[in-house]
């Protein structure tokens, strides 16, 4: 596979002039944490340092610290032979996770061909096998704090997410195992109403209302934790992710496909900055969603292609499917 395109961000800088910065998360299985670390420092230099049990840090890599460890509440725990014994049987359906600091452009790239030697070497992607519920995260930093550079994004995802869902049909070892649930359409109806100009102090009450979880495509609190953490208290008190950025939780990771890179999945969240940046985008789509849900909605596909007939309309659909 070529070397992928990573379309520049809409607003490239941050509020300091600087460029924005995306933290990756990456979920494989077929290798061991070891295997990885190994691959990791043979493609972007560094050395990797086992930490506690089967959990390693490569430093001064070409893209800075790496973290890999098995992706589970067990890694948090005290070392113990029970500890470590639950973490070998889980081994066949737990992912290593390979976790980068924030990168630039260049960061990207470099990963592009790091995934390819961890697929030459049997890296597994969600497809490898029945239970292997396996993503990757893009935690994309915020271009500044002003309340439109929050909510409008916010908005453009709830009002197109479904159509994101079906774009690249998420693995249906996902629909089996826990993961991200869409938004609750009593969400989406009532962020409509406040509209992309609303202030950041009420939506995210109207978050911590209507979806107060972590369980969701686009995990805002992480952010909100960031930037009201007295407002998010009761909800984000144990958990220390705080960031000034986006978590956009994508629901598979292909690493094992060759024609799969990480810049298609970066594609989907460019799709939503442009539909944020558009003020008549974002009316227009806000219209079609009131139009299209009455009070009750239990089918979702219906909404997601007409979402993508206005987006084909406006040359937005290149993240995934055509309308039919």
């Amino acid at each position: 596979m070529p070397e992928p395109d990573f379309a520049p961000l809409p607003t490239p800088l941050n509020a300091k002039g600087e460029p924005r910065k995306t933290g990756v998360e990456i979920e494989l299985g077929g290798l061991t944490e070891a295997s990885v670390a190994e691959i990791c420092t043979s493609e972007l230099g560094g050395h990797a340092v086992q930490g506690d049990g089967p959990f390693w840090t490569i430093e001064g890599s070409s893209i800075g610290k790496i973290e890999v460890y098995l992706d589970i509440f067990l890694r948090k725990a005290e070392q113990s032979a029970l500890r470590d014994f639950a973490l070998e049987i889980g081994r066949e359906v737990i992912p290593v996770e390979i976790v980068t600091e924030p990168l630039e452009m260049k960061g990207l790239h470099a990963l592009h061909g790091l995934c390819r030697a961890l697929r030459e070497h049997g890296a597994l992607g969600s497809e490898g096998g029945l239970f292997f519920g396996f993503g990757v995260h893009l935690n994309i930093e915020i271009a500044s704090e002003n309340d439109a550079d929050i909510v409008r994004p916010l908005l453009a995802y709830a009002l197109i997410e479904d159509w994101l869902r079906i774009a690249n049909p998420i693995d249906e070892s996902r629909r089996v195992l826990p993961f991200s649930d869409p938004y609750p359409t009593d969400f989406v109806r009532a962020l409509i109403a406040l509209g992309p100009d609303a202030g950041l102090i009420d939506v995210i009450d109207l978050y911590l209302q209507r979806t107060p979880t972590r369980n969701r495509g686009l995990d805002m609190l992480p952010l909100f934790a960031h930037l009201r953490p007295q407002q998010v208290a009761g909800i984000m008190s144990k958990v220390k992710s705080a960031r000034p950025a986006f978590h956009f939780r994508l629901p598979d990771s292909r690493i094992d496909n060759p024609d799969w890179s990480i810049a298609q999945e970066w594609q989907r969240w460019i799709t939503v900055e442009r539909v944020a940046a558009d003020t008549a985008l974002l009316g227009l789509l806000s219209d079609a969603w009131l139009d299209d849900h009455g009070a009750l909605t239990l089918l979702r596909h219906g909404w997601a292609r007409r979402a993508g007939t206005i987006l084909h309309g406006v040359g937005l659909d290149n993240a995934g499917v055509r309308p039919e």
